[in-house]
């Protein structure tokens, strides 16, 4: 068992599927079907897995794994992480505007006048939308969301993340806090 150098992670096992030894997981490829296209996948711990089999099902991709040949095989693999190492991935197939999620991580976040908020940390999706975790010294880790109001720009090479602050939700808009306009009489409830 081989541990990676800079695991990129693939996918998560969720529930068992059938009496073969079939899984249900969530791949996080832009096509699910190809999850097997990177190669063997790994866990954390060095396992590795060779993908049969993968069909799409609604919201998932079904799997069957080489020698997971029964439902108790399958059912022990639920909220297994899947990794394939970093330079598995095709970067040529990337245009300027693109990027791994993985690639953000470290990255120092920033706003218009420098002032730095952390770095990115981590990259979630909980089902609402994609969450960028920034770290700072002294600092709570905080959530922002990753969309084009709160990251305004991606500097690769540069190693940064350029954001809104307020759009971001780190700083207090100062208009919520003052009296409300009154609205003419008739308009307006």
């Amino acid at each position: 068992m081989t541990k990676l150098q800079n695991p990129i992670l693939m996918a998560t096992v969720g529930a068992a599927q059938g009496l073969r030894g079939e899984v249900r997981v969530r791949s996080y490829t832009s096509d699910p079907t190809a999850l097997g296209d990177y190669g063997k996948l790994h866990t954390e711990d060095g396992q590795v897995f060779e993908i049969l089999e993968i069909r799409e099902a609604k919201n998932v991709v079904v799997v069957r794994f080489r020698g997971i040949n029964d439902r108790n095989a399958a059912e022990a693999l639920a909220g297994l992480e899947l990794f394939i190492e970093r330079d598995n991935l095709p970067d040529e197939e990337l245009d300027d505007d693109e990027f791994y999620y993985a690639d953000l991580e470290g990255l120092e976040v920033v706003d218009r006048d420098g002032k730095s908020y952390g770095t990115v940390s981590a990259v979630h999706d909980f089902g609402a939308g994609d969450l960028l975790e920034i770290k700072g010294p002294g600092r709570r880790p905080a959530l922002i969301p990753f969309s084009e109001a709160a990251v305004l720009e991606i500097d690769l090479e540069g190693g940064t993340v350029l954001i809104d602050p307020m759009a971001a939700g780190l700083v207090e808009d100062p208009d919520d806090g003052g009296p409300k306009p009154d609205l003419p009489k008739g308009k307006g409830k």
